[in-house]
This record gives C-alpha cells, structure tokens and sequence, in this order.
C-alpha cells in the first residue's frame, strides 16, 4: 500500500523541466530501494508531490527492516505527509501517507490507548477523502479494506459498530481495488496479512489464494519485493501451522 505511484504529477509544478526531472530521479531511487538517495533528491524540492514522496520513502524503508517500525520514523513520515497537505490540501498523496502513518502509529498501542489517540478515525477520513476526490485510487480502496477488519480484530463486533468498521465494506473495498488493480502484489499481501491475522481458520482458503497470487506478480519496485518475500514467509506457515500459530505470526507482520 505505500508504494502509490505519483503518475509524476510533477508536470503541474510551476519548475517545469529541471524540477520534473529531479522528482522522477527521487521516484526512481525510490522504486530501486534507494532510499537514502530518494530522501536526498526530495528534500531538495519542497514541493507537496516531494513531501509526500519523502512520507512514502520514510514509510518503506521502516517497513523494510523486518523489525516493528520506530515510532520516531514514523512521525518523521507523518511530517513529511502533513508538509505536503499545508502546501496542497487536497493533496492525495500526501492524505493517504498521513493515514498509513497515523495507522502504523496505533500498532503498538493498547486497545484503550488507541481509542483515545483518536488515530483510526483519523485515518480513515483522509482515506475516504482521497476515495471521494478519486473514487479510482486503489491504494486508498486497499487501505480501508484493510483498515476495516483490523478495526474487526482489535475492537471486537462493539469496537467495529463503535468506529463504524463494516467487513462487508472491507470486502466491498477490496474486490473494487482488485479490478482496479489486480497486478498489486502488496495490495493482495495486505489483504492476506488482515485475514490471516484476524481469523485464518475461517478464511485460511482465501489467504492462501491470496499470497499465492501475490507471489505469481512481477515487483515493479524493491518495496513490492520485500512484500512477496513477506508473502511467501506467511504462505508456509498458513500451509503447515495451525491457527493461532498461522494469526500470531500475521499480527507480527507488515
């Protein structure tokens, strides 16, 4: 979900040439896994499209360090998300890096501390916004899928009516952001990791599906890659442990 391609909106900055070349360079270390060269190309921009590259590149490689994100990286990313709304407010990208931020923040929260962060509600607004503004944008159709049945799994059937979290929507959701995109390895991980982390006996068939067709996908980006690897990872637990051992191990992974 964190690797939305610009489609290098770039082309509407008043810079013209130089400034469009420099942020399709970003983009490109971006995709290559070059995240230390994508921060610096960015920074050097301090465009809205820049900043919210800059929310995108801090996010992936967060992610990509196996190990639960730094708390501190994360609102580096939010920053860099909200730097972008300030300057565009109808930023897309820019709201959707702020969501997933805002979300990664509440990972190793308390269900009440959560609750009280006021985060979930939070990130789903800009999602739905983004979805309003673009009603084609599978990123933010995957985001609250996955948004909505992780609200199921930590909050219960009363936490979900509480938020306003509806599996019927995830799924709604989900099969729209799929015909959008049905070559989106990390959108078909995520949708896999949500299920098996909330209920992987009763949809074990589903996940399996869904990791298998995630791995027959070409990464177009080193994110996409790292995703599959996760992919595969889970997909042999779900076809050789049991179900707490196959939610365990999903809750543990982004």
């Amino acid at each position: 979900m964190i690797r939305r391609s610009l489609i290098l909106v770039a082309l509407v900055v008043s810079g013209a040439p130089a400034a469009f070349a420099d942020f399709a360079a970003a983009d490109a270390a971006f995709r290559a896994g070059r995240y230390d060269l994508a921060l610096t190309e960015a920074a050097a921009l301090a465009t809205p499209d820049s900043d919210a590259l800059r929310a995108r590149v801090i996010l992936a490689r967060a992610m990509c360090t196996g190990r639960e994100p730094d708390t501190g990286q994360i609102k580096e990313a939010l920053a860099a998300a909200e730097a972008a709304i300030r300057k565009d407010a109808r930023h897309e990208e820019g709201r959707l890096q702020k969501a997933i931020a805002l979300s990664l923040l509440t990972r190793p929260m308390s269900l009440s501390e959560a609750s009280e962060s006021g985060y979930g509600p939070k990130a789903k607004a800009l999602a739905e916004g983004v979805l309003a503004d673009d009603p084609a944008n599978h990123y933010a159709l995957g985001f609250l899928a996955v948004w909505h049945v992780e609200v199921h799994r930590r909050g219960g059937s009363i936490g979900a009516a509480v938020m306003g979290a509806s599996l019927k929507t995830a799924r709604k959701n989900y099969a729209e952001a799929v015909r959008l995109a049905p070559e989106d390895a990390g959108l078909r991980w995520q949708w896999a990791r949500a299920l098996a982390a909330f209920d992987a006996k009763k949809y074990r068939a589903e996940i399996e599906a869904e990791l298998q067709a995630a791995l027959t996908i070409d990464p177009p980006t080193e994110l996409d890659r790292v995703m599959q690897g996760r992919a595969q990872t889970l997909l042999g637990v779900v076809q050789t442990a049991k179900t707490r051992e196959i939610e365990k191990t999903a809750q543990g992974m982004l």
